[in-house]
């Protein structure tokens, strides 16, 4: 009996302990406008040789169907845990590269409006560091919110823009095949 006991202690501690990625620990649960969000997944996104960031995917339940998470109008965070250092503009560029990779021409020209906020908003942070934490909010009517290390720089308007974001990550197109799967609760 204490051996059956002891394994459900051990199953239900690990199934509570939080998720660590290259020396990253993430929260299970984070506040959003005063909603409670899980963590659906994470994933390291790398280039070449380097670590780039942690990518967080928090939802008001757990989901892992990309095109559903697109679709649906719900409070959500992406959280971007920097490991390798990125200026401003290396930062928007490759954001509005893998944006662009989802959307169609006409789409990008009526997204115009928020690339340009988006541009001054990444001026206003600078660079980012390792250690650095850039979370993008979305609130529906309220717009995507991007905050670094918990101080708020601007908050971009449409439900067309959040979903060119998490296009980003969850699209046809995802910026790394296998951080989408990790983001989707699929690895």
């Amino acid at each position: 009996m204490k051996k059956l006991l002891l394994a459900g202690l051990l199953i239900l501690s690990a199934q509570t302990q939080a998720m660590e990625i290259a020396d990253v620990k993430l929260a299970d649960q984070v506040q959003v406008s005063g909603q409670t969000l899980v963590l659906n997944g994470a994933g390291l996104r790398t280039k070449f040789f380097f670590k780039i960031y942690i990518a967080a995917l928090y939802l008001p339940q757990k989901q892992t169907s990309g095109p559903a998470v697109i679709a649906a109008e719900n409070v959500h965070r992406i959280a971007l845990h920097i490991k390798h250092e990125l200026s401003s503009a290396k930062l928007y560029g490759a954001l509005v590269d893998a944006m662009e990779s989802n959307q169609t021409a006409a789409e990008l020209t009526a997204l115009e409006p928020q690339f340009k906020q988006l541009k001054q908003i990444f001026d206003k942070v600078g660079e980012v560091k390792p250690g650095d934490v850039i979370n993008m909010d979305y609130v529906p009517g309220g717009g995507t919110e991007i905050g670094v290390n918990d101080k708020a720089y601007g908050t971009l308007s449409g439900a067309s823009f959040n979903r060119a974001l998490l296009q980003i990550w969850l699209g046809d197109k995802p910026v790394q095949t296998d951080l989408k799967k990790a983001m989707l609760g699929s690895e």
